[in-house]
């Protein structure tokens, strides 16, 4: 069994594709020979859904600035989802240069003084394209200086069955005494999964997830510019959800659906519904308020996506350790 660390975990998606043993979409993901030794996160109300959902005791709410190595039990994979907003393209006047933009320095920290077999590194798409590409090749160097070779790619969560289209920067570092060259897994979709699969039914009694006739009316009357009104084809995976779920706005960025065309009838998703674009299973627990499960949903990484690169991971060190 191989012992894994999880900083930034959030509400656990990447944690639960490390571990397995759930079911999505009428598959079951096999249980994986990894176990949880420490979480961390910095929201409380995020580590109220791990605990939920996980039974590691070794769970600790703080600024990761804060905690120690000397805190961490020593684990052979180091896995962490950095806070991203400060690399996304989707608001240009983010500073990739403010604090959370340099809290992978403290994952910098934790691989050099605990030294894991492997890291596994994620983020948004844009981390590799800002700056031309020099931020992202200064994180990677960095790692590198710690001793590891690293593996980058770029992979769509469509491509591994969930009902989605989000692009997502994966780094694995390998420690330089193993020798092995690691592979990412191949895409297992020769044919997306349809967001249909997940939202049974577009018409749903509860009127609070409905936009009303005024918002609908403003998209219409919004700058060309303006005009979004993003409905997602129920034959194609969803457009990428994130945390500002609970915010949705017709005039935004965001997916929504189209109930009724002829009636204009726009709605949300519902908080099961985006968990599901996000491939949770339903018995995954999420704590707090629904704008709580919202943030917590759009800030987590597709399990199922994750399940298959740590399927990878531990076939590389399976065979590595042989």
């Amino acid at each position: 069994m191989y012992k894994v660390a999880s900083l930034f975990c959030g509400c656990g998606g990447a944690d639960l594709g490390m571990l397995g043993d759930f079911e999505f979409n009428g598959r079951y993901y096999d249980r994986l020979p990894f176990e949880l030794v420490f979480a961390t996160d910095i929201c409380p109300k995020a580590l109220a859904t791990h605990k939920l959902n996980f039974k590691s005791d070794n769970v600790a709410c703080g600024d990761i600035c804060d905690i120690s190595s000397a805190d961490i039990p020593d684990h052979d994979v180091l896995v962490g989802g950095f806070p991203c907003q400060s690399f996304s393209t989707v608001n240009p006047t983010k500073d990739p240069f403010d604090d959370r933009a340099n809290l992978y320095k403290q994952m910098l920290r934790i691989v050099n003084e605990k030294r894991p077999m492997v890291f596994i590194a994620e983020n948004v798409k844009g981390l590799m394209t800002l700056y031309g590409g020099k931020i992202f090749k200064k994180i990677v160097s960095e790692f590198e200086d710690c001793g590891y070779k690293t593996y980058k790619t770029l992979l769509n969560a469509a491509d591994y069955g969930v009902p989605q289209k989000r692009e997502r920067v994966i780094v694995v570092g390998i420690r330089r005494d193993i020798t092995k060259e690691y592979v990412f897994p191949e895409k297992t979709q020769q044919k997306w999964v349809p967001l249909s699969d997940v939202i049974p039914q577009l018409a749903i009694e509860d009127k609070k997830y409905y936009f009303s006739e005024r918002a609908v009316l403003g998209m219409k009357n919004a700058k060309n510019n303006m005009k979004r009104g993003l409905a997602q084809n129920l034959d194609e995976p969803c457009l990428t959800i994130t945390s500002h779920l609970a915010k949705t706005s017709l005039n935004s960025r965001d997916p929504v659906l189209l109930v009724d065309a002829d009636k204009e009838l726009y709605r949300r998703f519902t908080p099961r519904e985006a968990a599901r674009i996000q491939s949770f299973p339903d018995s995954f627990v999420f704590a707090g308020s629904e704008g709580d499960a919202y943030r917590q949903i759009g800030n987590a990484i597709p399990p199922v996506m994750f399940w298959y690169i740590a399927r990878s991971i531990y076939s590389f060190l399976d065979n590595s350790t042989k």
